[in-house]
């Protein structure tokens, strides 16, 4: 009889569990595969809610979180975790998603330690070093690390190609996000938070804001709250959802401009169930977050990124996302045209979504099967 394969799944933020979730799920559910999730804790509340969705409990918690921890204390505190947890029970393969810094750091300490790093979301890319910062180079640093490059599209698939990444060690697969939000979408939702009531309610139409992003802190995202505020006043019938990051950064730009605002509801962030549910009651979203713009066009909600480049740019070759920046003139002027123009919204809104069918999980699964059950397994 075989012995499992012997899996270490990391992750430290939401959207790292969001994404992981599928794989972990599909892993456990086959004979073939022994799991072990570790938590970083590089977030903490909202790490925690999204494992508690999918009825995931890490068997390492790091814990890493402290208060204004710098990315230098971010990397060292995990390096340093993973390097034990790997010392005392090693891995035939290790797992991480996406460009968090908790994903670069556990392809070093894997490869550290000799093992496999599989990487989930790979081939993401702006060749812009700054944008988005970090997440820009953890990518790029992981690349050369990895054994198995999960592609979500043959973009990514193509960008590893031309850095040298063997064409054998690249699979497309799809994006597990979109396996996260297909199964979150089809969960009974129940809330009781009063302002989300108001949205899910409101009988005229939404703008969903989301913005977070390094390189948006002070000005840019001071811009993007004017321009929020521009359009509430510019149409009486919309109303504006602002789940706000917890950073204060974040609010210094939001509050003083919008807290005041009759139809501007600032909340919270909100759990991911009930995010995934705000995205489908959305008629625009406004978002700087790579995963919501995978996200949204599983519901043909039209998107404007709040940035100048995008490592996702197949759903804006797909139509259904538009890079707008952070001008307020230019935020204003294209989220108007959406809301007053019904071709050019549905012709955002009947974009396909480029980013996969809900089935990547079971594709990644399939793939280590193949590639990891050996003689050695017996």
């Amino acid at each position: 009889m075989s012995r499992p394969i012997s899996v270490l799944a990391v992750c430290g933020t939401r959207p790292d569990a969001i994404k992981m979730a599928p794989v972990v799920r599909a892993l456990r559910e086959h004979p073939a595969f022994a799991v072990r999730l570790i938590a970083t804790g590089q977030h903490r509340e909202m790490l925690d809610q999204v494992l508690r969705l999918f009825d995931l409990t890490p068997d390492v918690d790091l814990n890493i979180m402290t208060p204004h921890q710098t990315l230098t204390e971010i990397t060292l505190r995990t390096l340093e975790g993973l390097d034990r947890v790997l010392r005392e029970t090693p891995a035939e393969v290790v797992l991480a998603q996406g460009d968090t810094t908790t994903t670069f750091v556990a392809a070093l300490a894997a490869f550290y330690h000799k093992i496999p790093f599989g990487h989930v979301e790979a081939g993401l890319r702006t060749y812009d070093k700054y944008q988005p910062f970090p997440e820009e180079m953890n990518r790029r640093l992981t690349a050369p690390i990895a054994e198995f490059h999960f592609a979500p599209t043959e973009t990514a698939r193509q960008n590893l190609l031309r850095e040298g990444i063997p064409a054998a060690r690249i699979w497309v697969t799809g994006n597990t996000g979109i396996d996260a939000v297909q199964w979150v979408a089809g969960q009974p939702l129940e809330y009781a938070d009063p302002a989300l009531q108001r949205v899910l309610r409101h009988t005229g139409r939404v703008l969903l804001l989301t913005t977070h992003r390094r390189e948006n802190w002070g000005e840019p995202m001071t811009a993007i709250a004017r321009a929020a505020r521009e359009l509430l006043e510019r149409f009486d019938d919309l109303l504006l959802l602002a789940p706000m990051h917890r950073n204060p950064i974040v609010r210094q730009s939001l509050v003083p401009i919008l807290g005041d605002h009759p139809r501007a509801v600032l909340t919270e962030p909100l759990d991911y169930a009930p995010f995934v549910h705000a995205m489908r009651r959305a008629d625009v979203i406004l978002t700087d977050s790579g995963g919501v713009q995978e996200e949204a066009p599983a519901f043909g909600k039209p998107i404007l990124v709040l940035r100048e480049t995008t490592e996702r740019p197949e759903g804006v070759e797909a139509g259904a996302a538009k890079l707008v920046g952070t001008d307020p003139a230019r935020i204003v002027q294209e989220t108007a045209r959406l809301l007053t123009d019904p071709d050019a919204y549905a012709q955002m809104a009947r974009a396909v979504n480029p980013y996969g069918d809900g089935r990547a999980a079971e594709r990644i699964r399939k793939i280590l099967l193949q590639e990891l059950r050996s003689e050695t397994h017996t």
